[in-house]
């Protein structure tokens, strides 16, 4: 019992640490990537909806993106959402098809990219530290079944396995970072 909730705690763990590396491809660096774009939603019809699911998004160069939506009709809701967000990106729309233009990054943007970086990092510790709370209040539950030293062994081990997931970000926020950061 007691193990598999150190497990399930390594699985949750390693799904926020996923879910960071994820949100880190959102975040624009110089060059340009279909993940920019994947925080996108837009509202079409009424209907919140994820740009992936209403378009096909490609890079043809380095500095700029493709969007083509499958219903021409759309173009005006995808423009409006890329406007809206964070990236950041003027689009182009030539009736057809939205192009982007990736601008080469100020040393202030890179500044402001690195923060939105760091805040995420942040947002991906503090989910490991509430699955590491959870685990624990789990554990402290059991603790009658299993006696105490059993439980405090159990505490160790999901404090490293937490200490080593939050490595797992700090080195992801490390590497970003230095993307972002690279001229």
């Amino acid at each position: 019992m007691v193990d598999d909730l150190v497990s399930d705690a390594k699985e949750r763990m390693a799904k926020s640490v996923d879910a960071t590396r994820t949100e880190f491809n959102t975040v624009r660096t110089g060059r340009a990537t279909p993940a920019l774009l994947d925080r996108i939603v837009v509202e079409y019809y009424g209907v919140p909806t994820p740009l992936q699911q209403m378009a096909t998004v490609s890079a043809p160069d380095p500095r700029s993106l493709l969007i083509q939506p499958y219903d021409v009709n759309s173009l005006g809701d995808i423009e409006k959402a890329i406007n809206e967000s964070d990236l950041g990106i003027n689009p182009g729309n030539d009736g057809k098809v939205i192009r982007l233009a990736i601008p080469q990054l100020t040393e202030e943007r890179r500044k402001e990219l690195v923060k939105v970086v760091r805040g995420l990092a942040e947002e991906g510790r503090v989910a490991i530290r509430n699955i590491r709370r959870d685990v624990i209040s789990d554990l402290h539950e059991l603790e009658s079944e299993v006696g105490a030293d059993q439980i405090h062994r159990a505490e160790e081990r999901v404090q490293k396995v937490t200490d080593e997931h939050v490595g797992q970000i700090d080195a992801l926020l490390k590497q970003r970072e230095a993307d972002i950061m690279e001229v």
